[in-house]
């Protein structure tokens, strides 16, 4: 059945259940916590169970059968809406780093309208962390004079990323963390996960599986050995980094999209083994696979625990930009332009 897909917030099925049963359903939720730990997948079961045509009356339970359903999951209901990135501009079509305000004005539109299949109206704004002032303002009109039968499920990972406007008229909900078994069994099941990778992304994924799905690509592992391998032998050709970082971000597609989601990936995996870097430099104790440890032992040793700490830095400072949708290549030279000096000194 429906919520047979949710792992470890049990917690959050019976409370949903429980006022489901006593009618205090909330017309507004949002859903904080981590990247990757299921808030969304939560929030499109509670959608389909809210909208389910056969569900029993006393359980909130989809039942994964009927038109409504399917057309949940396939994102075709007439009274589901769900607001996602990439954010594109539905006029310009141009890609936006902030949730634009022509996509909200036309979901606040849809929830003037009645209900086409009379369960009444759903709406997820996924990564609403990207709420800007435009937008938020036209979502607050219909937040705080909501349709009868309306629920509005907002996703985000910082709590305080949203106005407080919009986060007083919500119910929060705080998803934490998965257990370290919870999230093996979850990625174990995944397909084209290799057995040699599944300890390291347990062990990446903090209790976040959803962070690390896009990184069982060996790929995407090979070459950051290749690259930490190198950035361990100085002279460092920034340069030739730049270009090859650059060459395996358009292998993922000619698509921006796609080489901003391979650059950030690759920059995932050396934030992880730059934090491993810095832990064995200041003498911490390490759990990790032995040939990671081989890996950044070299970098440990020749370089002072403040210029790790620089290297991440930059690395941060990369995700930070990509976030803001620089050009890709761009912030790929940024980071081996300030890497250089630092790993030769």
């Amino acid at each position: 059945m429906s919520w047979s897909k949710i792992r470890g917030h049990e917690r959050w099925i019976d409370a949903f259940r429980r006022v489901w049963r006593q009618g205090r359903l909330a017309h507004a939720y949002l859903f904080v916590g981590p990247a990757g730990i299921g808030k969304q997948l939560f929030a499109e079961e509670l959608a389909k169970a809210l909208l389910c045509e056969q569900r029993s009356s006393a359980v909130l339970e989809a039942c994964d059968q009927c038109e409504a359903c399917r057309l949940v999951e396939a994102e075709t209901h007439p009274d589901f809406f769900c607001l996602s990135r990439p954010w594109i501009d539905p006029e310009t079509k141009e890609e936006k780093n902030e949730l634009p305000i022509r996509l909200m004005r036309d979901l606040c539109s849809g929830f003037t309208l009645k209900s086409a299949r009379g369960q009444g109206k759903v709406a997820i704004i996924a990564d609403a962390d990207d709420f800007n002032e435009a937008s938020a303002n036209c979502f607050l009109k219909t937040l705080e004079e909501p349709p009868p039968r309306s629920v509005f499920i907002l996703v985000a990972v910082n709590l305080h990323s949203l106005p407080a406007t919009i986060r007083s008229r919500c119910q929060v909900i705080r998803f934490a963390p998965l257990a370290g078994n919870v999230v093996r069994d979850i990625l174990s099941k995944l397909e084209g996960v290799d057995a040699q990778l599944l300890p390291r992304l347990v062990r990446l994924a903090a209790g976040s599986p959803g962070a690390v799905v896009d990184l069982r690509e060996p790929a995407l592992w090979q070459f950051r050995n290749r690259l930490l391998a190198a950035l361990a032998r100085p002279p460092i050709d920034s340069v030739g980094w730049a270009r090859e970082c650059t060459e395996f971000a358009e292998d993922a597609g000619k698509e921006a999209v796609a080489q901003r989601r391979r650059v950030g990936q690759v920059l995932r995996l050396l934030l992880h083994a730059w934090s491993d870097c810095l832990a064995l430099a200041v003498g911490a104790a390490l759990s990790a696979p032995a040939e990671d440890i081989a890996l950044v032992e070299p970098l440990a040793r020749r370089l002072r625990p403040d210029q790790i700490v620089q290297v991440l830095r930059r690395c941060l400072d990369a995700e930070m930009h990509l976030d803001r949708y620089l050009q890709v290549s761009l912030v790929i030279e940024a980071l081996f332009d300030a890497l250089g000096p630092l790993l030769e000194n």
